[in-house]
């Protein structure tokens, strides 16, 4: 490109310039490289504002046509790999203006009237959002399906439950599961709270202050689907706070992920060896041929530390900015594309690895046995005898230091020797010493109890249906 081609005329704020900007700082400055990936969403706000300019007169029918057209070719041009990018152009949206005026001449520069790249931009970005978070939802949900049928398959799987890592009570494998998806609920309720507030039309704020033009905000917003309009011009253009709160709920659902991830992979470790992963979300030792590691999870524990930091730079990135628009703000998308793309990948895969699991029932039966995990049962079967809570606690105690000291579970202590203990125990003592008798007494809404545990994925599936029952109504 010859220096007339990339000099201020070349521009279209060139006119107020007389030297072309220095090449490295138009490199500098370009975003063309990254934000090309919002060229649909561009190009269907453009499209939407030119319908609007013909409704309200500020162009003709045919004008608006003309544009639409070129607009929806050059759509196929970008899909079929045929468009050339321009860093001198700087952006998505000048790319696709000048291209525009290309194909159709004079009616191409037209389109901007009424509108600045600073509500352009924003508006590509609560529409790319907006789709984004439909796709994570998506995936999210495909994850609860697989948990769900996993729990429901190991309804009566008994394991240990743990507080400080250290066996507590025993509990079911699909309850343990079931706590997974409750985590996701919540995380899926937030990513829809965020969409609400994603979904606000900016366009028609222009550069800062509105503009002249007798605009039709609320027929745009109609035509792009937007649920409302924002209500001042200065704060549409120069608020990034949908992407730090889209990142907030995309940090709590990676904390999720990696709490996840750090149960798996010690789950399958020889330590544990509670769980098998399919040797397709495993690698191997480049020399240690025994070696099967769990790269999947250990990943998604570590990519979690990339959206943490994205949102901590966004909150950066806005934390001293005075209104309205800055250049700051181009550094908005690099953050949030890689957020998105993380977290769409990290569901793709747990959502494809976790219904494939294969529990190692044998083992968590051996290890909720270990660790004295009854031991609660037997407070609990004391005070239903008529001993106060403390003192029951104490007695448990002295019963499980005789365990420790002979190496015996407490199901494994003779009668005579528990009832030298405390003389309120007695024979019965032993069905609450049971892993199964133990499961099953907590037999109550968010119990453990395989009843329970399968009333609760029953309830879970229902509110799934009625979601994707409402998503279809709308």
């Amino acid at each position: 490109m010859s220096e007339q081609d990339s000099g201020p005329s070349r521009k279209p704020w060139g006119g107020r310039f007389s030297e072309p900007t220095d090449a490295f700082v138009e490199a500098f400055t370009a975003s063309v490289d990254f934000d090309r990936r919002l060229y649909a969403h561009d190009i269907a706000g453009s499209i939407a504002h030119a319908r609007m300019l013909a409704k309200v007169g500020v162009l003709t029918e045919a004008e608006a046509n003309r544009i639409v057209e070129g607009l929806e070719a050059i759509r196929e041009e970008i899909e079929s790999g045929r468009f050339e990018w321009s860093v001198a152009l700087e952006d998505v949206h000048m790319n696709i203006e000048a291209r525009l005026t290309e194909r159709i001449g004079d009616v191409g520069k037209k389109l901007h009237t009424g509108r600045s790249r600073n509500d352009q931009v924003a508006t590509d970005m609560r529409l790319w959002l907006r789709d984004e978070i439909d796709a994570i939802v998506a995936e999210l949900e495909r994850l609860q399906t697989g948990l769900l049928d996993l729990a429901e398959r190991e309804a009566e799987t008994i394991m240990p439950g743990f507080t400080h890592l250290q066996v507590a009570m025993p509990v079911t494998f699909g309850h343990h599961l079931m706590a997974w998806f409750e985590m996701l609920v919540r995380d899926r309720q937030r990513l829809i709270e965020v969409r609400r507030r994603v979904n606000v039309l900016p366009l028609g704020a222009a550069a800062l202050a509105g503009t002249t033009y007798p605009i039709d905000r609320e027929y745009v917003a109609e035509l792009l689907g937007f649920e409302a309009v924002a209500e001042n011009s200065l704060d549409a253009v120069s608020d990034r706070d949908f992407i730090i709160e889209f990142l907030a709920a995309g940090s709590l659902l990676m904390m999720h992920l990696s709490r996840m991830a750090e149960e798996l992979i010690l789950w399958t470790s020889a330590q544990f060896d509670f769980i098998r992963l399919p040797d397709r979300f495993c690698t191997g030792s480049s020399i240690m041929p025994q070696k099967k590691n769990p790269d999947v999870p250990e990943l998604v524990r570590g990519k979690s530390g990339r959206v943490f930091g994205h949102l901590t730079a966004l909150l950066t990135l806005m934390k001293a900015q005075p209104l309205a628009y800055n250049k700051d703000n181009q550094e908005d998308k690099e953050p949030l594309f890689d957020a998105v793309d993380t977290l769409r990948g990290c569901l793709r895969v747990y959502a494809d690895m976790i219904p494939a699991i294969e529990p190692n029932r044998d083992r968590m039966r051996e290890a909720a046995r270990s660790g004295f995990s009854t031991a609660t049962d037997l407070a609990d079967y004391l005070v239903r005898k008529g001993v106060p809570f403390r003192d029951a606690h104490e007695i448990v105690g002295r019963a499980v230091r005789l365990g420790v000291e002979t190496g015996r579970d407490l199901a494994e202590i003779p009668l005579e020797e528990l009832q030298a203990i405390s003389e309120r125990i007695g024979p019965d003592v032993y069905e609450v010493l049971t892993l199964e008798g133990s499961v099953a007494a907590r037999d109550h809404l968010g119990g453990t109890a395989p009843a329970q545990v399968r009333a609760a994925i029953a309830r879970a599936r229902a509110r799934m249906s009625s979601r994707a029952d409402a998503t279809r109504a709308v």
